[in-house]
């Protein structure tokens, strides 16, 4: 992971002000930056979304391609992911550093949406035991500022909002054999529904307090982290502490309160933004990078 080096000073000024629920950047303990989220930005995906927590910069695609359902699940599709780090993301990730930091975002992904509700995966069936849809959801880490699990978690959820699946119709002869004809109409798609898609909250102790959205001189004050995966609804779908640090019971229990207070109040703001872009259609203005 990405690291900044702080005197001691400098440390010593970033807990003290943690304390008193005022960061170096003007924010209380529980507030987040200003992101930006835009989807549908890369074409050749089946939905995508970049988001930008201000030093942190992510980018996702999911393509969705047909495939043979699990055979302990014979009537759902599934997920995949791949986490690419971009050495250019910081100097950290290059040789092993960038596969290792991979490795683990996307083993946390999986351990997020190992939930059953998360995705409505029965929809993505096509005919049970032999055809399914499987969303292989592509991350690329472009610039590391910081906070990178809670922009990835934001940016997968607006792409899996964003993400159109043709339909389907399965055609049987008269000796039983089965055909697949995919629609060409791009508007007759099916949907994903997001509203149980969790987001990470990351919480880092530092000092006597926990914040969320920590920066890189802030993470560098924390010994252990918190991350909690969150529902809309408040609900905890998965915990995992990161760090070598230790944490006692009482402040996992305040983490896990405030995460989850700060959660549906993420998930609120994302979907107001995603809901706006949407609704303006193919005369929405493109920006960043792609436009």
């Amino acid at each position: 992971m990405a690291s900044v080096v702080l005197s001691e000073a400098e440390k010593l000024y970033i807990v003290h002000g943690v304390q008193e629920d005022l960061r170096v950047d003007g924010r209380g303990c529980e507030d987040y930056r200003c992101a930006e989220v835009e989807t549908d930005i890369v074409s050749n995906t089946s939905g995508s979304a970049r988001v930008k927590l201000v030093d942190t910069d992510i980018l996702v695609g999911i393509k969705a391609e047909m495939g043979t359902p699990k055979l302990e699940k014979p009537d759902e599709g599934y997920l995949e992911f791949f986490v690419d780090c971009s050495s250019n993301a910081t100097p950290e990730l290059e040789g092993r550093g960038g596969e290792e930091l991979g490795t683990d975002i996307a083993n946390t992904l999986y351990r997020v949406f190992s939930s059953e509700n998360s995705v409505d995966l029965k929809s993505l069936c096509i005919n049970p035991r032999e055809h399914c849809w499987v969303l292989y959801v592509d991350v690329l880490l472009l610039e590391y500022g910081g906070n990178i699990f809670d922009a990835i978690s934001i940016a997968v959820k607006a792409a899996l909002f964003n993400t159109r699946i043709p339909k389907v119709r399965v055609l049987e002869d008269e000796e039983g054999t089965k055909e697949i004809e995919l629609s060409d109409d791009p508007y007759d798609c099916i949907r994903l529904n997001v509203d149980e898609v969790p987001c990470i909250v990351t919480l880092s102790k530092i000092g006597y307090r926990h914040v969320v959205d920590a920066t890189l001189q802030e993470e560098a004050c924390s010994l252990a982290s918190l991350l909690i995966s969150v529902t809309s609804k408040g609900a905890l779908t998965s915990m995992k502490k990161v760090g070598k640090g230790s944490l006692d019971p009482e402040s996992i229990f305040e983490m896990m309160e405030t995460g989850q207070r700060v959660g549906k109040s993420l998930h609120v703001a994302l979907q107001k933004i995603l809901d706006e872009e949407e609704s303006l259609g193919t005369s929405r203005p493109k920006v960043g990078f792609l436009g």
